[in-house]
């Protein structure tokens, strides 16, 4: 066991983990995080997509103690207390989920996706969305409202 610091969607936590644990695992056990889910636990699926200092990460394949210090966002830290992101937002208008499982991972990837492609100056079209979402997977196939909803609130 160790103590790490973290910053958790604007608050600092001071935790003490296994020193195996993940950050997926740290989020949901130890800070009670949920939304960030456990899909294939091998870093396929995308389910467990947060942004770890600003970039998409699968929080399943990164140990919690190898980021003392960082800054995570996870799906519950996307809104602005009561007003919902604008892709949340979006999602929602488009239908851009069924079951909902991989929704949290999807959201976390396509925020720091469109960050990226801001920061490298990449307009961002449906092709590239999808090729640049390829590692988050949808089971119920709900891709194309998926891409829509991003579409709508890319620059």
């Amino acid at each position: 066991m160790t103590e790490i610091a973290l910053r958790i969607n604007g608050e600092e936590h001071r935790l003490v983990v296994d020193v195996r644990s993940t950050l997926l695992d740290m989020l949901r056990e130890n800070v009670g995080l949920t939304g960030a889910k456990k899909g294939c636990d091998h870093g396929q699926c995308g389910a467990c997509t947060i942004l770890l200092d600003g970039r998409r990460a699968n929080a399943c394949l990164a140990l919690a103690v190898a980021h003392d210090g960082a800054e995570l966002v996870t799906v519950e830290g996307l809104a602005a207390g009561d007003a919902l992101h604008p892709l949340q937002v979006a999602f929602v208008e488009h239908d851009a989920f069924q079951c909902g499982y991989c929704t949290p991972g999807q959201l976390c990837s396509a925020v720091g996706m469109l960050a990226e492609a801001e920061a490298d100056g990449v307009a961002l079209d449906a092709a590239e969305i999808r090729e640049r979402m390829s590692g988050n997977l949808c089971r119920c196939g709900a891709y194309p409202n998926i891409v829509a909803a991003i579409v709508e609130v890319a620059p």
